[in-house]
């Protein structure tokens, strides 16, 4: 059962990695676009000069999570690297459980309510030609770490394999030896 919600929770993952690289060529295409019409034609689209870092912003949000789920996070600790497989996953476990969680946990919650503030209020952008209903990219911030959790708890499934000398440790283990 906890390998079927693994592997649940890593389609589930990979889907919005999927999104979030789409995110990517489309903030691409708009900054292509946004550089060519202003030094070619002279015309400013502020609308879409936002919708540049409202693009970036989904996208580095929701990618912190994907990140995590493929190990592709920075880490600094000369340490951590040089401990076997079991040692990093009791850390994964510990940090992902003390910090991760409620950390996010935070977020969500003071984030819930700064996007709800911007939906009654009808927030939009200062700018003329901005960008209305800012609280969609507000309402990004506690989605994507709602997000998080979900990867986070995919970590927690993929560290505890590993402690109790599950799959992921022999596939690993194997590929040592190699």
């Amino acid at each position: 059962m906890i390998i079927f919600l693994k592997d649940l929770l890593g389609k589930v993952i990979d889907f919005v990695g999927i999104l979030v690289a789409c995110s990517v060529i489309t903030l691409l295409g708009t900054i292509f676009y946004n550089v060519v019409n202003r030094y070619l034609f002279d015309d400013v689209d502020i609308g879409l000069q936002e919708l540049e870092w409202h693009l970036f912003a989904c996208m580095f949000l929701f990618g912190m999570g994907y990140s995590l789920k493929e190990n592709a996070h920075v880490r600094v600790d000369v340490i951590y690297e040089k401990l076997g497989k079991k040692a990093q996953a009791a850390i994964n476990l510990f940090g992902t459980l003390t910090l991760l969680i409620p950390i996010s946990l935070l977020i969500i919650y003071y984030g819930y309510d700064f996007a709800n503030e911007a939906f009654l209020s009808n927030e939009r952008s200062g700018d003329p030609g901005g960008l209305t209903h800012r609280w969609i990219i507000k309402g990004a911030i506690p989605a994507s770490f709602c997000f998080t959790i979900l990867c986070a708890i995919y970590v927690i499934l993929e560290q505890l394999n590993i402690l109790t000398g599950g799959e992921n440790a022999d596939e690993e283990t194997q590929g040592e030896a190699l």
